[in-house]
């Protein structure tokens, strides 16, 4: 039996069914909990061809990037993960299966972070009992997105053979040198721009009139608005002043860069779970919550400082 998190590149629909269906059924034999994380053309066509079988495989987009951002698709991931290992008591395997069809969008923005998530996955579940295979198929998702399976993947799978990714890069690696998406609009002047903010509370208070008059929606504003709130405490609390904040917005996206002169931080996968868990009182939700409330959040460390940016489409 194959495990591990593998990649199959594909560029028909017989190639597809080859590595999806022989990686399903062996996971229904072994008694595996078994999903698919896919867009619902596929679920429809891998019922189809399972049959009878299909009734005891589970569907979940919010495993994925399909249907979540990150730390809540990792969140949904590690449940199923649980559901299995309690299922072995029971007489199951123990072990999780999961088939998921990739689409980052086509924006090259989304793609580092379906990059990222890729990669990171590597480091959060990959002692984990799980076995996946992410599907890259060349007919829907653009060169530099298939081309990155072989980097964010140990292991690539043709039909029902596995083998070793010659690109493959450990996460620590690979996810620093993702070159930084830049938006034209970070070429202008700023809506908004503060160099040395004298107190938390006011900034706050000053990113909350900020994004009242940018964002429209009521709800993103609240989220957005808690989202830079916790980063810039983060500034004050961890960082070392002066803590600056400066705001761009186009009608379509909005991006904020809170930065300081800290320079200690290194750790390219804070946030994609808490920090101390799922205790709130124990605090290090900051950047969690912003990679759950923002499309895309990248830390930043530089001669500087330390700079964390965030950039969401608006509603």
């Amino acid at each position: 039996m194959n495990h591990g998190h593998g990649a199959a590149i594909i560029t028909t629909q017989d190639e597809m069914l080859a590595a999806a269906l022989p990686f399903l059924e062996a996971g229904l034999r072994a008694g595996d909990l078994v999903a698919l994380t896919c867009p619902p053309d596929t679920v429809a066509l891998l019922a189809k061809e399972l049959g009878e079988q299909a009734r005891a495989i589970e569907s979940e987009p919010r495993m994925s990037l399909l249907g979540a951002r990150a730390p809540d698709a990792l969140t949904m991931c590690r449940r199923y993960l649980e559901r299995a290992v309690a299922g072995g008591a029971d007489g199951g395997s123990g072990r999780f299966r999961v088939l998921a069809e990739v689409d980052f969008g086509e924006d090259p923005a989304d793609w580092r972070e379906g990059q990222r998530f890729e990669s990171v996955y590597n480091r959060l579940l990959g002692e984990a009992p799980v076995s996946a295979i992410c599907l890259y198929d060349r007919r829907r998702l653009a060169g530099p997105v298939v081309e990155s399976a072989a980097a964010t993947h140990p292991q690539l799978v043709r039909g029902t053979s596995w083998s070793v990714s010659a690109g493959f890069q450990d996460p620590g690696v690979y996810i620093p040198s993702l070159p930084l998406p830049r938006a034209p609009v970070e070429d202008g002047d700023p809506f908004f721009y503060v160099e040395n903010a004298p107190t938390l509370a006011g900034l706050r208070h000053q990113l909350g009139a900020v994004l009242a008059t940018l964002v429209p929606d009521r709800d993103q504003q609240e989220d957005l608005h808690l989202a830079t709130s916790e980063i810039a405490a983060n500034a004050f609390r961890h960082g070392v002043r002066p803590v600056s904040a400066r705001v761009w917005a186009d009608g379509d996206r909005i991006i904020c860069v809170i930065s300081d002169r800290g320079t200690t931080y290194s750790d390219p996968f804070s946030g994609f779970t808490p920090a101390h868990g799922l205790d709130l009182s124990l605090g290090g939700m900051g950047l969690w919550l912003a990679r759950k409330l923002w499309d895309h959040v990248d830390v930043l460390p530089t001669d500087q400082g330390l700079s964390v940016r965030l950039s969401t489409r608006l509603r």
